[in-house]
């Protein structure tokens, strides 16, 4: 049983949950303050770092109650999630309240019959003034958990052999920098660059290959702390990764020495099964991604998160840097752990230039004001989204390639050198655009601000073509899908569902509009059900006018629509060739390589 010298409720904060009510998914918080000022002030973030989105985790907040002994402290709400106590400073605050627990995404709070599963942000109010001093928290047990355990980054003082217990934490910042997963999950271990890390999965079928996950996850380490560190060590002393296999999901949020994920259960590596499947493929490129933040953001961050301001947004025009790289060196890693293939690396790679080059919105907003804009556009996203922003983790990734050809077509540097050189520049701390710009200046031999102005503060195309094939690697065109062609995304299901409409195609022209059902085709004087998209290629034959029948609103429409011809892909993607190209162009390519040693070099 681990212990520390320090008693826990000699901690100036000390927050005690429970989960009180599996069924009715709520935690109760005890939080007691040793010595509150006056006019104690407590608030509840509206945010949580790493995803850039108002939440207003306050409205899970109920039964909020703060008392002295056993005299009531006069407790006044001043906003959505800020209260203030009425306190004497010689008597413990306790505060006492119920935090609803429904969401099952790894930004907030669960809890069922089966697994809790919280963050700090979601359920710890911050004592204001006393953001610095140590923070305790004992996580309890009772009937209902008695045969759960515990897992958690944060450092235990008292815990039995199940986790439970009190863990501490050197202020606020690092208590809700560590998530807390409880429930009856798999757990396995293993060491990367001399550091012990442990990996814990909820929800996992009987087929589920733990110690697969546990050779890849490690591989995956090792590889990104020798990118870092080449054999040196690596910033934190442990480090967990928490993942929740769920029927239908995916994603993940970065912490300084955890991270919280979550995939489709049929993603999870299967026993006898020897080849990766496309989903576990993804799953290792999330599992590298958050892992590669435990440098880049999470240390390595914008000058703007020097210190969070838990009540508010917080912007930075930097997230296609710290997004978009990590995305750019997730796969990578892959590739240099041995864990994929040259030929699914440029498959992933072209999966990723295609995204951007099928949003219309990388020709109206720049990188830059995409990661400044995230908190209203890119976490918010609606029909009109592909129309008017460009997604910074896709292009900034994109970016981060340019760069990195750039670099090593002239023979002086790599991306990584330069990676390198920003975490010894800025300590392993806050950092700017200019810190940036310098780092390549220095190791390039020359700026490159021509190329960040263009790429990263402009909206021409990047020169990928050009970039590619001095590394080995053919772009080669492909013929779009009908539904590129049109303009459309879509989903089927008896019938075709418009999602988008893409600024300046032809289905637009037509008028269809996000949220019609596409019921039907008239051509040539004869009417047609559709149920999916391709039908309409089926029916229309060589037809180049036919009449769309939509419903919207109750009413049946009949809109006349132009097919497209299929796209001619003999003179190249225009969007590849660093040149201002229009909203509408429909490129769609692939890589191959044609140059083994060229791409070796590039890759290795």
């Amino acid at each position: 049983m681990p212990t520390s010298r320090t008693h826990p409720m000699q901690a100036p904060v000390h927050y005690r949950v429970e989960a009180a009510d599996l069924h009715a998914r709520l935690f109760t918080v005890t939080l007691t303050v040793a010595q509150p000022q006056a006019q104690q002030e407590l608030s509840l973030p509206v945010w949580i770092p790493g995803s850039y989105l108002v939440r207003e985790f306050s409205r899970n907040l109920q039964r909020l109650d703060a008392r002295q002994g056993r005299r009531a402290a006069p407790l006044v709400q001043l906003d959505k999630h800020r209260w203030q106590a009425t306190c004497r400073t010689d008597r413990p605050l306790v505060l006492t309240y119920e935090v609803c627990a429904y969401d099952t995404s790894v930004r907030t709070a669960w809890l069922d019959a089966a697994r809790g599963f919280f963050n700090g942000t979601s359920l710890c109010l911050r004592v204001h003034g006393q953001e610095d001093a140590l923070h305790a928290l004992d996580i309890a047990s009772n009937a209902a958990t008695t045969h759960w355990s515990v897992a958690t980054g944060l450092a235990p003082q008292t815990i039995d052999r199940q986790g439970f217990g009190v863990y501490v934490a050197s202020g606020y910042d690092e208590l809700v920098d560590c998530p807390v997963e409880m429930g009856t999950f798999w757990s396995g271990r293993f060491t990367a660059g001399g550091v012990p890390h442990r990996f814990v999965v909820a929800g996992a079928a009987p087929s589920f290959d733990g110690k697969r996950l546990l050779a890849d996850t490690q591989k995956i380490c090792e590889t990104a702390i020798r990118f870092w560190h080449g054999k040196g060590k690596p910033p934190m002393k442990s480090y967990l990764f928490m993942l929740n296999a769920v029927q239908d999901g995916y994603g993940g949020l970065e912490h300084r020495n955890s991270t919280a994920l979550i995939c489709g259960r049929r993603d999870l590596p299967r026993t006898g099964e020897a080849r990766a499947s496309e989903g576990y493929t993804t799953l290792l490129g999330l599992i590298s991604h958050e892992y590669f933040h435990t440098w880049n953001v999470k240390r390595l961050r914008p000058a703007e998160f020097a210190r969070y301001d838990y009540s508010q947004e917080n912007y930075t025009q930097l997230l296609w840097f710290f997004e978009g790289f990590t995305s750019y060196y997730d796969d990578m890693l892959l590739r240099r752990a041995g864990l994929i293939d040259d030929a699914t690396y440029l498959k992933l790679l072209a999966k990723a230039t295609n995204q951007v080059l099928q949003t219309p919105g990388r020709s109206v907003q720049t990188v830059a004001q995409a990661s400044f804009d995230a908190w209203v556009k890119y976490y918010r996203q609606d029909e009109n989204t592909p129309n008017a922003t460009v997604s910074y983790y896709t292009k900034g990734s994109l970016v981060a390639l340019c760069l990195d050809l750039t670099l090593r077509r002239e023979g002086k540097a790599t991306l990584d050198d330069v990676m390198r050189a920003l975490w010894q520049r800025c300590a392993g701390g806050p950092m700017t655009e200019a810190d940036l710009r310098t780092a390549l200046a220095t190791l390039a031999g020359r700026s490159l601000d021509p190329e960040l102005d263009q790429w990263v503060h402009g909206t021409a195309d990047l020169p990928l073509a050009d970039l590619l094939a001095a590394h080995g690697v053919a772009l080669k065109p492909e013929q779009p899908q009908l539904a590129q062609r049109l303009g459309l995304r879509v989903t089927e299901n008896h019938s075709v569902q418009v999602k988008t409409v893409l600024r300046g195609g032809p289905a637009e022209k037509a008028g269809l509009a996000a949220g019609d059902e596409w019921l039907g085709l008239e051509v040539q004087d004869q009417g047609w059900r559709i149920a999916r998209l391709e039908d309409v290629a089926f029916y229309a034959g060589a037809a180049t006018q036919v009449t769309a029948v939509v419903a919207r609103d109750g009413r049946l429409l009949q809109l006349p629509l132009a097919l497209p011809a299929p796209a001619s892909a003999k003179a190249g993607p225009a969007g590849l060739r660093g040149k201002k190209a229009p909203a509408t162009t429909p490129d769609t390519i692939s890589l191959t390589a044609t140059d083994s040693a060229a791409l070796g070099r590039w890759l290795g």
